[in-house]
Formats: structure tokens, C-alpha cells, sequence
């Protein structure tokens, strides 16, 4: 019974140690980004991030909840471009993403509110490069982390790299035909 109480406290303060050096050591501004090579045309790739709608036809996380409710508004294709959605899946939450800028055939970025599970702002990107035969979509994601959200980074690297992926391969599969 010692040496499983003497096991149990070990784990408790790796796991207090881990949080306090995850709180000291990642800084508040969390940074992803992805990148894939695609077959096709800037301007073809471009039609499909250059729009909310266009965008939810690859967009991974809509799978997350097929009963989502999404309310789009703005004009399609332009700054101000919106959509709003409401799960009552906490895995898909509730928020939503405008288009803040656009730089055709080179870059949309788009403000994300997020209201459930957890409020939180962040900033998204796309731009396209050219890259041999065919363009290089680079994604990022930008945003403040709290410190207890530090302490969650790498679970929050894996799910963005799974969620990323999966994403770029569908805008692959779309604009590759």
C-alpha cells in the first residue's frame, strides 16, 4: 500500500510540476500553422476559401455535429462575409467567423468568436503561394491563451494538427478534380 500511495504522490507532483513550468515557460500568444502543396490553380483554391459558404463545404469541424445550426449574413466573397453556429454538442460549441480581409488569390483572414464551451477570440489565415506546378496553402490560427489554457498546449497542438490536416486534405480533394 506504501509504494502505491508513494506511485500516486509521484504522478500528483509531475502533474504540478508540468503545470507550473507549462504556465512559466509558453507565452500567452498561441501560434499554429499547417501548410500543404495543392494541384491546383490559385484561383481555383481561392473560390473555396474566399467565402464562409465555400469555406464550410471542407471546414473539418462542421462533421463534429451533423444537426448544427448555421446562420450565415454579409455578402459572400467580401469583408464583413459571416457565419454564426450553434451545437448542442460541446465539441463544436457555438461562435462565429468573419471574413476580415481579403487580398484576392493571396490571403483571407477571418475573426472567430467563440461563446461555448469556453468564450475566447482568435484570428485565422489562409494564404496561397506559388509553389512548383502548384500552390502552397498555409494555414495559421491566432490567439491569447489564459494560464491554465498554457497547461493544455500540447493537447491543443494535437487537435489543431488533426483538425488541420484533415481540413486542408478536403480542400485538396475539392479543388484538385
Amino acid at each position: 500500500m506504501k509504494t502505491f500511495l508513494k506511485i500516486i504522490g509521484i504522478l500528483i507532483l509531475m502533474i504540478v510540476i508540468y503545470a507550473i513550468i507549462a504556465m512559466l515557460a509558453f507565452g500567452k500568444n498561441y501560434h499554429y500553422e499547417k501548410s500543404m502543396v495543392i494541384h491546383a490553380s490559385k484561383e481555383k483554391i481561392w473560390q473555396q476559401i474566399s467565402s464562409m459558404q465555400a469555406v464550410n463545404q471542407w471546414n473539418p469541424w462542421l462533421k463534429l455535429d451533423p444537426k448544427m445550426k448555421l446562420v450565415y449574413s454579409g455578402t459572400a466573397g467580401q469583408v464583413g462575409d459571416k457565419y454564426c453556429w450553434d451545437s448542442q454538442n460541446n465539441d463544436a460549441g457555438a461562435g462565429c467567423q468573419e471574413i476580415k480581409e481579403l487580398v484576392p488569390y493571396q490571403r483571407q483572414k477571418t475573426e472567430m468568436i467563440f461563446k461555448k464551451p469556453f468564450k475566447g477570440q482568435a484570428t485565422s489565415e489562409m494564404m496561397l503561394s506559388p509553389e512548383g506546378s502548384g500552390t502552397k496553402v498555409t494555414w495559421t490560427m491566432d490567439t491569447e491563451q489564459d494560464p491554465m489554457m498554457k497547461i493544455m498546449r500540447p493537447v491543443m497542438d494535437y487537435q489543431m494538427g488533426k483538425s488541420y490536416e484533415e481540413g486542408l486534405n478536403n480542400l485538396k480533394k475539392l479543388t484538385e478534380k
